[in-house]
């Protein structure tokens, strides 16, 4: 009888070009989870940083029935919080964050997702990016209207239709996935994706092994290639336990 378990290393820089980092980030033993934060004048940070500790708490406690259920109850708690704190300070009126979040169940994970941070899968050496970005890019990608290449470089590109905002309500994209020994995921702010391609992200994943070191170097490259944005990475393995 084996069962599995996840090891992770996460990391986070402000990047070449932002004063401030306005992302979040949360890694532990049932979640993982990246928030990059929107909303100018330090709200992002705000906004980022409520949503993390209310994912946070699904660390605790007995683990749920339903880990799809309880994840999507944290996102809505996460944009109850953000709707509160606007409420007592109307300056943070326009701030919102991404939420690209996975809680980790011993055998799966409950994925959720709103805006444009990402996760991704390499199984089998083959790299899937299991998140879609709710961009208006992607929009226009997805309804045959822009190329892939074209999004990838298009002035917009980070144009969100879709974020956890003040509104008090938020839409998550929801799934439950398997896993399996030797998955290795990447959680990543755009910061990292709107300067690495695919293929750089599937070398980093596949040559270097060492997680601390990986998301060392994912920094690196991102930084190298200008750190127009805050860069935030996790990247984790599922290794299977022998009981």
């Amino acid at each position: 009888m084996t069962h599995n378990r996840l090891r992770y290393a996460a990391g986070s820089d402000v990047g070449r070009s932002r004063k401030k980092n306005e992302d979040s980030f949360h890694a532990g033993e049932r979640l993982l989870a990246i928030a990059d934060g929107m909303g100018g004048h330090g709200h992002g940070e705000v906004a980022s940083a409520a949503a993390i500790s209310a994912l946070a708490l699904l660390e605790e406690g007995p683990f749920p029935e339903d880990a799809v259920a309880a994840l999507d109850e944290a996102v809505q708690e996460a944009s109850r919080r953000l709707r509160d704190l606007a409420v007592h300070d109307p300056a943070l009126e326009r701030m919102g964050t991404t939420i690209t979040a996975m809680l980790w169940d011993g055998s799966r994970f409950a994925l959720a997702h709103v805006g444009d941070s990402r996760a991704y899968m390499l199984r089998d050496g083959a790299l899937y990016q299991i998140t879609r970005d709710h961009t208006l890019v992607q929009s226009l990608v997805d309804d045959g209207r822009m190329s892939p290449d074209q999004a990838a470089k298009h002035p917009n590109r980070s144009l969100l239709l879709r974020a956890v905002e003040t509104s008090g309500l938020a839409d998550p994209d929801l799934s439950l996935r398997g896993a399996h020994p030797g998955d290795r995921y990447l959680l990543c702010s755009d910061g990292l994706t709107a300067v690495l391609d695919p293929e750089t992200l599937h070398r980093v994943l596949t040559t270097v092994a060492d997680r601390e070191e990986a998301v060392r170097h994912f920094i690196e490259l991102a930084n190298e290639a200008g750190g127009p944005d805050n860069i935030s990475v996790i990247v984790a393995d599922v290794d299977a336990v022998p009981a």
